[in-house]
């Protein structure tokens, strides 16, 4: 969860990450080099695209769409799984057919998933507010969110941290976290993945590896860990030892705005880091 020795974006500097970016860029962080993601449109997209021009040059794209091996244009992010700007400089191009069948056989390392809810064990739903058939709110659904949770290796989750998203019980189980914990996942017939980070504006938080359940490693910068559990409608785990991850850096932040257009509206960023960040 560490990242470069860039220089701070610190109080000194009047445009601050949003809560937006600061997800992101914690998010980045967790991907590895020479993996696999499966990523989606949006933030998930954003932060592989950030890992990919900081610490994992090597890491696989992969859009529901066929896409493989993706290299985005910044600034120019397409708006669709199934956009041919997103085809631009891809490795492959093929069917969403092969790609999930490449996630059945454990291709891919790493998904990435957003909820409108989710529970102590990392069950989602995107599908429905209040009851099933009487809904309050009917949601998009699962999309490929389910195919992710399913089949990926890992599962990452990155949604704001609130009281309404993080519940005691989902109203529905769109995508299967670790069910109701243990080794239940397992027993389902799902034999390998699940969540293993939420990453919100607050926290990152894994699960711990008897229970199943959510626990707290990590603070965002300037948030306590009383503020988290305010913002959580269950009882955390906390992690013998939780730490606080480093501020988003002037490199990351000057890279993050740069893929996604925003860059002019900072343009004290607009300038070559000593890792060669704005490459």
């Amino acid at each position: 969860m560490s990242s470069t020795n860039d220089q701070v974006v610190n109080d000194a500097q009047p445009l601050l990450p949003s809560p937006s970016e600061v997800m992101t860029v914690a998010a980045s962080r967790l991907l590895e080099d020479h993996k696999v993601i499966f990523a989606g449109i949006g933030q998930p997209l954003v932060a592989a695209a950030l890992a990919r021009r900081r610490q994992a040059p090597n890491l696989t794209v992969v859009l529901e769409g066929g896409m493989i091996g993706i290299h985005l244009m910044p600034g120019e992010l397409p708006d669709s799984t199934n956009e041919m700007r997103a085809a631009v400089g891809a490795e492959m191009v093929t069917s969403a057919t092969d790609i999930f069948l490449l996630a059945q056989r454990g291709f891919f390392d790493y998904g990435f998933v957003g909820v409108a809810q989710v529970d102590m064990y990392g069950n989602v739903n995107t599908s429905v507010i209040g009851d099933h058939d009487r809904p309050s709110t009917r949601l998009p659904g699962p999309g490929g969110g389910n195919d992710i949770a399913s089949l990926c290796n890992q599962t990452v989750i990155v949604t704001n941290h609130e009281l309404r998203r993080f519940v005691e019980k989902v109203d529905f189980v769109t995508s299967p976290g670790h069910l109701t914990g243990g080794d239940s996942r397992r027993s389902s017939g799902l034999r390998h993945g699940g969540p293993s980070w939420v990453v919100t504006d607050l926290a990152c938080m894994d699960f711990d590896e008897a229970s199943r359940r959510m626990r707290v490693r990590h603070l965002q910068p300037g948030v306590t860990l009383a503020q988290v559990r305010a913002a959580t409608g269950f009882e955390l785990l906390v992690a013998d030892e939780v730490t606080t991850l480093e501020p988003v850096t002037e490199g990351e932040l000057s890279v993050l705005r740069r893929l996604t257009g925003d860059l002019a509206a900072d343009p004290r960023l607009d300038v070559p880091t000593k890792d060669g960040a704005l490459r």
